[in-house]
């Protein structure tokens, strides 16, 4: 029966992931923090169960043929949720990655000063789409309306003394000699194999290079049938620069591609009629290069009648990014430069003024990027959502974001197989008193370093201007654990960026960046284990290593070593089921009757790896596994899919394959993002044997109980974008505790009082 009581949210018997039979209720229009160590079960519970499931019911409200253009969310293991209203995910997921999407497109802000310009702009040039750098009429001749041309330098590409059939003609992988791109010049018969290419004809030369598509017409046999050729220049722009292949060779690229601002638009990526138009001395392409505070003053000086209800709205819009802590960014700023959490709070900021109630938010980790003065505001917009009648779920690992919590869901008591239960349900103040492992931690003060260690030398950076740097001179300490610290766009990862291009020496930069995750990519694969795994169990049963991969002999027959049947449903959801031949191991049945230790390669590979360090103790690759363990990622399974693991996570497991550098500068960009405070104290001990290794380490840092521990720490500031870019304090974490200046200050220092 369902239940009476409206105002909480049922969870009834959850074991999604490694949730142990879960059964807790959430009250509505309330906010909801769930906490506990990486991996306890947090986002198991908040957006694999209760998000998944709104979703799916939501989305199979829609008639059939809607269904099969909408996301699918796989049924949740749970028995049922009871009293579950719509569920708006706004997480870290930056919109998907298009160099035509700017802040003010995303936000709709740029169409409603389209229509504004057109209304009230002087002279007038148009309508709407006049003002659009994605249209014709609007967008600039030059570079199309990105903003940016790219240059490629064939001299570079191209080696003019050698000839086609010569080694390294083509100075680009798929290109080498012999390679199939290599064959679309030379098996054209248009050309002289053995003539040097700065012997070429003229007309030769601009075929070569610059012909675009065009069908030959007698070509010779070893011509595939349906191929075009095409100059090496617009098939490098149109095949590499601009496609996954062009990432991958990105450090070849860049040596023979210059990019930079439009030179006609400079870089406004509208054409001249369009900056011609002007409101108050200013045109679109002007307003949209205002910081987002700047822009808000602007359209509320206005004072053409025309304009007062677009005025009103677009102040609505631009103020929910000021209030959230963007008022840095810029309308003109790409979607794809914001970080994670950027990318979350515009989201948030177009949900703040929604007419909609009664609706759950789930957020993940909205802290992320955020000095402790922006937190502030963060707070203010989540409040305002919870007042206007919604629910908010966040999964959260901030002291700051926990206090804010009306309810708290405690998961643990430790990782992986070790979580999954509920440790404590009730309010702040409860959990700090609780006695689980996040109250304990939340309890503990972290003093300020009274001994810091003394740097080793200094490099000195002189004059940096990068992005909004305002002529930045700093000496960098080498040899210690230095801290960047400010607010967020205050200029922190801009000058770390500028020490790596003038640095010389040996450096390891780990950012917030994805590591290239795949579906097929596992811990196994990135830490290369499998192809060791695979030849201990050909050595132990005396076979081909290929029976123990999934991706080759040793596939099951039924499911081709996915683990799942799919079953087309024409305009259906297509039916994912387990497959019943090899019960989702995809390995098949014949191999798994051999054994290593006794165990079959699928129970092997489904170990986690601190299982695994101890099945395989006495096996050279065991330093691989320790150091998987002493970044803290024991419980991670062998063959869990990267594409699971959140941007913490993926930081630690490229950081597990430098443990053993000397001599090496580290830069690292929010290393604690999605770690428990208990986490950050065992990070803190390894970063402080990497320096104790002879390593200088850089990290970007908002935590307090990191900034506290470092050697020496650089604070940028006082705001973000044009209101930040200089350097506020520089020294040790005591004399932080006397500088006039710093803005990270008073929070260090309420940290030394406790938590309640």
């Amino acid at each position: 029966m369902p239940s009476d009581n409206q105002g909480i949210i049922r969870i009834i018997n959850a074991t999604e992931n490694n949730l142990k039979h879960v059964s807790v209720d959430l009250p509505k229009k309330k906010i909801t923090v769930f906490t506990g160590v990486s991996g306890s079960g947090k986002s198991s519970l908040c957006h694999d169960t209760i998000a998944a499931e709104s979703r799916r019911e939501l989305n199979e409200t829609f008639p059939s043929f809607v269904q099969q253009y909408l996301p699918k969310y796989g049924r949740p293991h749970v028995s049922r949720i009871e009293n579950l209203p719509v569920t708006i995910v706004l997480d870290q997921k930056k919109p998907a990655s298009n160099s035509r999407s700017t802040v003010g497109t995303y936000t709709d802000i740029y169409a409603l000063l389209r229509l504004l310009y057109s209304r009230v702009g002087r002279p007038f040039i148009g309508y709407s789409d006049a003002f659009s750098f994605n249209h014709p009429s609007g967008m600039c001749p030059r570079c199309e309306g990105i903003g940016e041309v790219t240059d490629l330098d064939v001299h570079k590409l191209v080696d003019f003394d050698k000839s086609l059939n010569d080694e390294g003609v083509i100075n680009f992988p798929a290109f080498k000699t012999g390679a199939w791109r290599w064959k679309r010049y030379a098996y054209s018969g248009l050309f002289d194999l053995d003539k040097k290419i700065r012997d070429y004809s003229p007309e030769e030369l601009d075929l070569f290079l610059y012909s675009p598509q065009i069908k030959l017409e007698n070509p010779p046999e070893n011509w595939p049938k349906s191929a075009k050729f095409e100059g090496i220049v617009p098939r490098m722009y149109r095949s590499v620069i601009t496609q996954k292949e062009g990432k991958r060779h990105q450090k070849l690229l860049d040596e023979m591609v210059s990019t930079y601002p439009c030179p006609e638009c400079h870089g406004t990526r509208v054409n001249e009629k369009v900056r011609s138009c002007k409101i108050n001395g200013q045109s679109i392409a002007d307003l949209a290069e205002m910081p987002v505070a700047e822009a808000t003053a602007f359209i509320r000086g206005i004072d053409d009648p025309v304009a007062r209800d677009l005025k009103n709205e677009l102040t609505l819009r631009l103020s929910a990014l000021d209030e959230i802590g963007l008022g840095y960014l810029t309308l003109a700023r790409g979607i794809n430069t914001l970080s994670g959490g950027e990318a979350q709070r515009t989201k948030i900021a177009k949900y703040i003024n929604s007419a909609l109630a009664d609706i759950v938010y789930v957020f993940d980790e909205p802290s992320a990027g955020l000095h402790y003065a922006d937190i502030e505001r963060l707070k203010r917009s989540l409040l305002k959502l919870r007042d206007h009648g919604n629910t908010i779920l966040i999964v959260e690992h901030h002291p700051e974001v926990i206090r804010l919590a009306d309810h708290v869901i405690d998961m643990g008591p430790h990782a992986g197989t070790d979580g999954g239960e509920v440790m404590y349900t009730g309010s702040y103040e409860g959990l700090i008193d609780s006695g689980t492992l996040t109250g304990k931690s939340l309890s503990r003060i972290i003093p300020v370093k009274s001994e810091p260690r003394k740097p080793a030398d200094w490099f000195r950076l002189a004059h940096a201007t990068r992005h909004n740097l305002q002529d930045v001179t700093v000496d960098l300490p080498l040899g210690v654990l230095a801290v960047i610290a400010g607010a967020a766009g205050s200029g922190k990862s801009s000058l770390m960026e500028q020490f790596r291009l003038e640095w010389n020496g040996p450096v390891v930069s780990i950012g917030q960046k994805s590591i290239g995750t795949t579906s097929r990519s596992t811990p196994a694969t990135y830490l290369d284990l499998s192809d060791d795994i695979r030849s201990l169990f050909a050595r132990e049963n005396g076979v081909s290593a290929a029976l123990f991969s999934f991706n080759s002999k040793g596939a099951c027959p039924a499911c081709n070593g996915k683990g799942v049947i799919v079953t087309g449903m024409h305009f259906m959801d297509p039916i994912e089921t387990v497959c019943e031949v090899c019960d989702g191991s995809r390995y098949a049945p014949d191999v798994l009757r051999y054994r290593l230790g006794g165990k079959t390669i699928a129970e092997v590979m489904g170990m986690s790896v601190d299982e695994a360090a101890v099945f395989f103790s006495d096996q050279p690759f065991i330093g691989r596994l320790s150091a998987m363990q002493r970044v803290g990622l024991g419980y991670l399974k062998l063959n869990q899919s990267m594409t699971t693991l959140s941007g913490g996570e993926l930081q630690r497991v490229k950081l597990a394959s430098h443990l053993n550098e000397k001599g090496t500068l580290f830069i690292m960009d929010e290393p604690t993002e999605g770690l428990h405070p208990d986490d950050i104290r065992k990070l803190m001990d390894l970063f402080n044997h990497l320096v104790d290794e002879g390593n200088s380490l850089f990290l970007i840092e908002h935590r307090l109980d990191v900034i506290k521990q470092a050697d020496w720490i650089i604070e940028l500031g006082p705001g973000g974008g044009t209101a930040g870019g200089r350097i506020l304090f520089e020294g040790t974490p005591g004399e932080m505790q006397t500088s006039d200046e710093s803005i990270t200050r008073p929070y260090v220092e309420q940290s030394l009082h406790g938590p309640h």
